[in-house]
C-alpha cells in the first residue's frame, strides 16, 4: 500500500511544479487537444510515449497494446486510428516497437501461451512473411532486433492499409506513417525511415480503399 500511496503523493509534487513553470497549464490541458501526432507503441511500462519524444501532455494521441500490433480485427486500434485521422487530423502516424520487446521474445518461442495464442500469431506471421532473413541471422538476439524492426514495418504498413488513412492523406497529403525502434539501452529513438509514398502506392494495387476520390487541384 505505500507504493500506492505514493503516487498520490508523486501527483501532488507534479501538479505543484507544472503550475510553477506556468500558472495556466491545467487551463490549457483541459481545452480541447489538437495533437499533430499518434503514437502506437507497445503497452511495455518501461516506454513512456510522450516522454521519449520530449514531448508535453496533449501533443501526442496515444494507443499501446502488447509488441505494438495493428490488427484489422481489433477495433480498439482501428477506432483510435479512425478517431485521430477524422477527428483530431493528425500529421504524423508512428508504430514503436523497443529492441527487447516481450511480445515479440514470446511469439519467437515454440510454445503455448494460451490466450496470447492468436494475438502472437501476428507476430508469428511477421517471422513467416521474412523467414529466409531472420533464419540467416545465425546469432539469436540479433534475430530478434531483427524481428522487433520487421513488426514495426508490417505493423505500419497494416496503417496504411486502412480507409481513413488512406483518404485522408489523398485529400490532404497527411497524415504521414513512420515506423521507430526504441533502445532501451540507450533511450535513442531510431527511424526506420519506411517510404510512406512507395508503400502506399503499392499496397493500394490490392487495399485500394479511397473510392475512386480524385486528389485535390493545385
Amino acid at each position: 500500500m505505500a507504493s500506492y500511496e505514493q503516487i498520490f503523493d508523486n501527483n501532488r509534487k507534479w501538479v505543484a511544479e507544472m503550475t510553477a513553470k506556468d500558472a495556466n497549464f491545467f487551463e490549457k490541458l483541459a481545452r480541447d487537444q489538437n495533437p499533430d501526432y499518434l503514437y502506437i507503441g507497445c503497452s511495455d511500462s518501461r516506454v513512456p510515449a510522450n516522454e521519449i519524444m520530449g514531448l508535453e501532455p496533449g501533443d501526442v494521441f496515444v494507443h499501446r497494446n502488447v509488441a505494438n500490433l495493428v490488427n484489422n480485427t481489433d477495433l480498439n486500434v482501428m477506432s483510435v486510428i479512425n478517431y485521430a485521422v477524422k477527428h483530431l487530423s493528425v500529421k504524423h502516424i508512428i508504430v514503436c516497437g523497443h529492441y527487447n520487446c516481450g511480445g515479440v521474445k514470446a511469439a519467437m518461442m515454440p510454445k503455448d501461451m494460451g490466450l496470447l495464442n492468436p494475438w502472437l500469431r501476428t507476430i508469428r506471421d511477421v517471422y513467416r512473411m521474412h523467414y529466409d532473413e531472420l533464419d540467416a541471422i545465425k546469432d539469436e538476439h540479433k534475430r530478434y532486433s531483427r524481428l522487433v524492426e520487421l513488426n514495426v514495418l508490417e505493423q505500419a504498413t497494416n496503417v496504411i492499409k486502412t480507409a481513413s488513412v488512406q483518404q485522408c492523406y489523398l485529400q490532404n497529403k497527411y497524415p504521414i506513417v513512420h515506423g521507430w525502434v526504441f533502445d532501451l539501452h540507450t533511450g535513442i529513438l531510431i527511424d526506420l525511415n519506411i517510404n510512406f509514398e512507395k508503400i502506399l502506392k503499392e499496397i493500394q494495387k490490392i487495399y485500394d480503399l479511397t473510392g475512386g476520390m480524385a486528389a485535390p487541384s493545385e
